[in-house]
């Protein structure tokens, strides 16, 4: 069984995600799409300054950038 989901701001994600060379490439209101330019994977990280990210939410910001739990802890904590 996988890791427990850490609770998370937008803004620790979108550092992972630039850390890993994502770029954000449209934003529409509170969504941002963040694209890598060499894979071509994209997701959407919805914006709320401060607010933690909802579970269900997070698990889909993490698939479409190809990453697991584990692969997001361990790259959060090396930053």
């Amino acid at each position: 069984m996988g890791q427990r989901q850490p609770r998370v701001t937008a803004d620790e994600i979108i550092k992972v995600l630039k850390s890993l060379g994502f770029e954000k490439v449209d934003l529409s209101g509170s969504h941002q799409k963040w694209k890598h330019p060499i894979t071509g994977r994209q997701t959407i990280v919805s914006y709320h300054s401060g607010d933690i990210i909802r579970p269900k939410t997070f698990k889909k910001i993490l698939e479409g950038a190809g990453l697991s739990v584990e692969d997001f802890i361990r790259i959060r904590m090396k930053l």
